[in-house]
Order: C-alpha cells, then sequence, then structure tokens
C-alpha cells in the first residue's frame, strides 16, 4: 500500500513588510516635517539648515551647563566660539594699564635699565635681567628685588590670564655644587620667582606655569658681556585670553 504524501502549505515571506511599513512611515513623517517648515521664517529656517550641516558632518555641538548649544545656535545664527571683540578691547586695556603703571614703577626705582616691558600679540612681557635678581651662578632672589616683584604680583594677581614664569641664562657653561648645568638654573630661577610671587605676591597657582630654556632662547649677542648680560633673565609673560584684532590699540 503506497504511502500518502503529506502536502505543506507553503507560506509567502512576508517580513519585507515590516521595513516597507517602517519606510513609508519615514516618509510621512518628512513630507509633514517638510510642509510645516515650509511656513516658518526663511531666515530660522536657514539657521536650521546650518545647524543640520554641523551634525551630519560629524562635528559635535559645545555643551553649556550640561545642555546642548544648538538651540542658542540656532538663535543667534552664529558661532559660539567666534572670538569676543569686546572682551578682548578690554582685555588689551588692561594690558596697557599694566604697561604704563609698571614703566612707572621702574622709572622710579631706577631699573629701567634692567627691567622692560613689552606688549605682544600674545600677552604682555616683564624681562627682569639676573643682575637686580640674584647673585652670579645662584637662584636666590635678592632681596631689594622684593618690592618691584610684589607690586608686579599685585597689579597682576585678580587677571584672569595664565602666566608663565621662564628662566634664561647666556652661553656659559656651569657646573657647581647646586647646578648641573645652565638648564638647572634656568629652571630653579624661575621656580623661585614663581614662589616667591605665590607665597608673598598672592598670585593664583593654578594660573602660573614655569619654563626653563638654558641658554637656547637668546635675546642678544652671546659674544659680549652686556649681551651675555641681557640673556641672563627671568620673564614673567601674561597670555592673551582673546586673540589680539587689528583694531584693538
Amino acid at each position: 500500500m503506497g504511502k500518502k504524501r503529506q502536502h505543506h502549505e507553503e507560506h509567502v515571506d512576508e517580513t519585507w513588510l515590516i521595513p516597507y511599513a517602517d519606510m513609508l512611515t519615514l516618509l510621512l513623517a518628512l513630507f509633514i516635517v517638510m510642509f510645516a517648515i515650509s511656513k516658518v521664517d526663511q531666515e530660522k529656517l536657514a539657521k536650521i539648515s546650518q545647524q543640520f550641516n554641523v551634525i551630519f558632518s560629524g562635528e559635535k555641538s559645545i555643551q553649556n551647563n550640561g545642555g546642548s548649544s544648538t538651540n542658542q545656535f540656532i538663535e543667534t545664527g552664529e558661532s559660539t566660539d567666534k572670538p569676543d571683540e569686546s572682551a578682548g578691547k578690554t582685555e588689551q586695556d588692561t594690558m596697557n594699564e599694566i604697561k604704563k603703571t609698571l614703566d612707572a614703577k621702574i622709572k622710579q626705582d631706577g631699573y629701567d635699565d634692567k627691567v622692560k616691558v613689552e606688549i605682544s600679540k600674545d600677552g604682555l612681557g616683564i624681562s627682569i635681567q639676573e643682575a637686580i635678581l640674584f647673585n652670579s651662578g645662584d637662584a636666590e632672589v635678592l632681596t631689594h628685588i622684593h618690592p618691584l616683584l610684589i607690586s608686579i604680583s599685585e597689579m597682576i594677581r585678580n587677571l584672569d590670564n595664565n602666566i608663565r614664569i621662564a628662566g634664561h641664562t647666556d652661553n656659559v657653561p656651569i657646573h657647581n655644587s647646586k647646578f648641573r648645568s645652565n638648564w638647572d638654573l634656568s629652571a630653579m630661577r624661575a621656580i623661585n620667582v614663581m614662589n616667591f610671587m605665590v607665597k608673598n605676591g598672592g598670585i593664583n597657582i593654578t594660573k602660573v606655569s614655569i619654563q626653563a630654556y638654558s641658554e637656547y632662547q637668546p635675546k642678544s649677542t652671546n659674544l659680549t658681556k652686556e649681551g651675555r648680560a641681557q640673556n641672563r633673565r627671568v620673564e614673567i609673560f601674561i597670555v592673551r585670553k582673546y586673540p589680539l584684532s587689528t583694531n584693538i590699540k
């Protein structure tokens, strides 16, 4: 007796309907959004478009107080990291005033040939020659210069700018019981000036850093006695927070 064949009903694979339905839903949502934004102000639409370009290009929005800066971007139509020209002008005015006051103080104290104050595109620099800061080959800050360092500290300690203190030497090698090289000497001189200004001048220690250059950033020639004297120095530099614009004076 022949076996009966069992016929199984074949079902058509309909799983493709799910992504198809999702696609239709997305298309419907897209048409609704397009219809809605067609009614809004064209200027706002352009700003939204700019923000979408940022998002799709993979750039990250700046977070402010735990939230996205997208709304701020859309409202202003400008990048939130655009330099603040008003703040830059205020910063420049402050540096000009510090320079004016310091120049007068330096001249009054008779140090105008040993201390120079300059303003550059990067900030305000105060260069103090070794002759009035330290004994030759030593890094201990001399007592008679304390009042000037305190005056400088009082003028800059309330600034929100970072402060760099850098030590420099001439190219005459040094090797004694205290210092193995000019690197050691330049570093310790910067450290001691920093420590004095923090402890006695009230400089914010979180804003200050030290640098040591040894003989490798000379200000003058090392072929003359006068040139070497200019190269042996400590520089106190107040770093700009805002780029110097050409219209800031």
